[in-house]
């Protein structure tokens, strides 16, 4: 099967990439090198280097390393980094040179207002409907149950949406959780949540950088439709040992990072775990013993990251990262009356494990190289079992059940991506990758045992076996001085049970720079995506399952056009308004009645393949944003009006109907502010219009024949209840949301073991919903 290619876009793209090869006739000579963190030896990703003479600069990759080519001549670099002091750098430049920086945390200096107009900014970028926000804003925000969260941080920008209260799933421009591909350290996370969604499985101390692209994507970036969000983890302190933790109401956790061989090995190893469990053992026990029973709760997540970084020479650079998470929720009891007892229990385990081995290398001046290997495991447990034992007969009589359902997805990948900076002009990237994907989409296991008769079986769909291939090439080129533009292809395959797919997606973002230093931005992207998760619209649990595209079940698709003004103000104050329009086809959902619980226990549609529909969806509005990332005051405010439904063939007799998460107004304003070196506060305040929710508008009763005798109608409606019909699927809303949370944080330095560790204590006091609004979760 083939995709729609736009054959004039594409013939437009080959021949700007052809002409991107051409290199500039003046002599010229290339600067490069890494920028990294002086106290710690971390390479910082997105810093700036810039000559203000020649006004060319550049930024450093997601590894560090930079390449600016210059003609010959005087040069004087500027050095940049959010909340890192500015360095410069004076030299003639008559040859090709490596130069590594480091920067010095610390407070801005005024001269940095004359730096902030010299290094690359918001206008500056082609790149439209991507963000960053710094780490150590994430960890100022206010945190649900004092646990930072970076999830929820994102949640607060524009264009990005949560499942609901308290929870970290993301909705990005009306798609759907699986359409966000979701990258640690290049490695997809395929369930991002802990605790039913509470929490993310990103821990804030073992994260270096995040960014989400939700538009405008270059042709690095494919096999989603809404989003990419990139987590980097830290590398470890390559200078010195250093130690965090913390303890909180419901858990606590540990970072150690530091170097093996100083200044050339470096590790860090992050972990945490709740006890709620813990906590709650005494309560749940005493609820079951006013019963007569003996019962206790599982109901904790752990996580643990690990990294090692090391420097084989000074053109190469070894990495391995690894991941794992697993989240335990059940309920066992256990009832003994004389010679009769009975066991139960129930529960839901989830968990990821992800790791990588990366080598990255510095060809020359002008190339660098990534290569990555990557593995990613997912899985999904359901259980129940139950044994009953009675010894008042004989023989003992003993009967027990067993049921189990599991589902998940395993990935091998290998990918490989280049870099090549030929002049300031351009920055081309190119690469390939492979995955090897497994998927599990549900078996469910049954065992029953009754005296001599015993049965055990298992049900379900077998593991399908699937090869995701993708080849890329893109061209940042500045092509006047006032117009830049994004030009790339990228091209995917997907082979499953004999069948490939293929597909060509265009890329094009552009960038005109208007007077008074306003940028016109404009963007267009295609999308195809492979995989699939068959999710029920309503409380978030961990039952939905991955899915592969299939001979049935073709991929889904979407295109995102872009349209936006961007201006950095005095004191690093980012503003950008920006209009969208999304439209996708081929989206997987369940049909009316369905769900997974269907798959387990068989049927006419068993096989999930029968279960669910293909329609079309869209998406459109308005993003507003300002931000200040620097200075003692840091925040921002975000707003977003959005249009978002979704149509089906076999959902809402065939009409369009919003989709659950269609939100009209979205307000999010976000400040933090030190008063000192030891005093810090922060506030978060939301507004959003109420979800789109589905509800009955008539009852009646059902038809009752009494045969002449006389009956209690109230009993009668009592046991069978009465009918009713629903409205258009998600045609009511819930009342409006907002809340505001505050956060307090008082630090404390001081040395201890004979002045030789400086420690630093933190105690963060703070409130969710400070003005108790009583914000609707659900509806009944």
């Amino acid at each position: 099967m083939k995709f729609t290619t736009y054959p004039n876009l594409l013939g437009l793209s080959i021949v700007f990439l052809l002409m991107s090869m051409s290199v500039s006739a003046q002599k010229t000579y290339t600067i490069s090198g890494y920028v990294q963190d002086a106290a710690s030896g971390e390479k910082l990703i997105g810093a700036n280097v810039f000559d203000p003479k020649s006004d060319k600069g550049t930024s450093t990759n997601t590894y560090g390393f930079y390449s600016l080519t210059l003609p010959k001549d005087s040069v004087y670099l500027a050095v940049s980094y959010i909340g890192f002091q500015t360095k410069y750098f004076k030299f003639f430049l008559d040859k090709d040179v490596t130069m590594n920086f480091e920067l010095s945390e610390g407070q801005e200096l005024e001269i940095l207002e004359i730096v902030g107009e010299e290094t690359k900014r918001i206008e500056e970028t082609t790149q439209m409907g991507q963000m960053t926000i710094p780490v150590q804003q994430i960890k100022s925000l206010p945190a649900l149950l004092g646990e930072t969260d970076v999830l929820k941080a994102l949640q607060l920008l524009p264009g990005v949406q949560s499942g609901g209260e308290g929870t970290s799933g993301l909705y990005v421009r009306g798609g759907s959780p699986d359409q966000n591909l979701i990258l640690l350290d290049g490695v997809p996370v395929y369930n991002a949540s802990h605790l039913f969604g509470f929490f993310s499985v990103f821990n804030a101390d073992a994260i270096k950088n995040v960014t989400l692209t939700k538009g405008g994507f270059p042709a690095r970036y494919g096999g989603r439709l809404s989003s990419v969000l990139e987590i980097n983890m830290k590398e470890g302190n390559m200078k010195e040992f250093h130690g965090e933790g913390s303890i909180g109401t419901i858990f606590s956790k540990l970072t150690l990072e530091g170097p093996i061989i100083k200044d050339r090995t470096s590790f860090i190893v992050s972990a945490r775990r709740t006890y709620i469990d813990v906590l709650a053992a005494p309560i749940v026990k005493q609820g079951f013993a006013s019963e007569g029973i003996d019962g206790d709760l599982d109901l904790y997540f752990y996580d643990l990251n690990a990294k090692v970084n090391h420097r084989l020479t000074e053109k190469d650079r070894l990495f391995l990262s690894f991941y794992l998470g697993d989240d335990v929720f059940g309920l066992n009891t256990t009832e003994t009356y004389d010679d009769y007892s009975a066991k139960a229990g129930a529960g839901i385990d989830w968990g990821n494990v992800t790791g990588a081995i990366r080598w990255n290398r510095a060809w020359n001046s002008k190339l660098f190289s990534n290569t990555t290997l990557t593995y990613s495991d997912y899985k999904l447990t359901n259980r129940f079992g139950f044994e009953e034992i009675d010894q008042s007969v004989t023989p003992i009589d003993t009967t027990s059940a067993g049921f189990k359902y599991q589902s998940g997805i395993r990935d091998y990948a290998a990918k490989t991506d280049f870099e090549y900076v030929p002049n300031p002009n351009h920055y081309i990237r190119f690469g390939a990758g492979i995955i090897h994907h497994t998927f599990s989409p549900g078996a469910a296991e049954f065992n029953l045992k009754e005296d001599v008769f015993s049965f055990d079986t298992i049900v379900g769909n077998d593991n399908v076996q699937t090869y995701e291939l993708s080849l890329y090439v893109e061209d940042d080129w500045d092509i006047t001085p006032n117009f830049k533009a994004n030009i790339g292809l990228h091209a995917s395959g997907f082979a499953v049970d004999g069948k490939t797919y293929y597909s060509l997606q265009p890329r094009l973002g552009m960038r005109y720079l208007l007077p008074k230093d306003f940028a016109l931005k404009g963007s267009f992207a295609t999308m195809t995506q492979y995989l699939h998760l068959l999710s029920n619209e309503g409380v978030g649990l961990p039952t939905d399952l991955w899915v592969p595209t299939t001979k049935n079940i073709i991929p889904e698709q979407s295109w995102q056009a872009s349209l936006g003004i961007a201006k950095t103000f005095s004191k690093g104050i980012e503003f950008s308004i920006e209009g969208y329009y999304k439209d996708m086809k081929n989206l997987v959902s369940y049909k009316e009645g369905a769900s997974f619980l269907d798959g387990i226990f068989g049927g006419n549609d068993a096989n999930w393949e029968d279960r669910i529909t293909q329609g079309v969806g869209r998406s459109y509005g308005l993003e507003l944003f300002l931000q200040k990332k620097t200075g003692k005051t840091t925040g921002w405010i975000g707003y977003t009006l959005s249009y978002t439904d979704r149509q089906f063939d076999e959902i809402n007799g065939g009409k369009r109907y919003s989709f659950k998460y269609d939100r009209r107004h979205d307000i999010s304003i976000v400040l933090a502010h030190e008063f000192s070196e030891k005093w810090s506060a922060s506030a978060v305040w939301v507004y959003g219009t109420g979800n789109a929710i589905t509800l009955p508008v008539s009852k009646h009763q059902p038809y009752y024949y009494s045969n002449g005798e006389n009956y209690n109608l109230e009993a009668f409606q009592q046991y069978w209840g009465v009918a009713e019909r629903a409205s258009d699927k998600n045609a009511y809303r819930m009342g409006d949301y907002h809340r505001l949370d505050i956060s307090v944080e008082y630090k404390k330095e001081r040395m201890i073991f004979n002045d030789r560790v400086k420690w630093e204590s933190t105690w963060a006091f703070g409130a969710y919903n400070t003005y108790s609004r009583a914000n609707p979760f659900f509806v009944n």
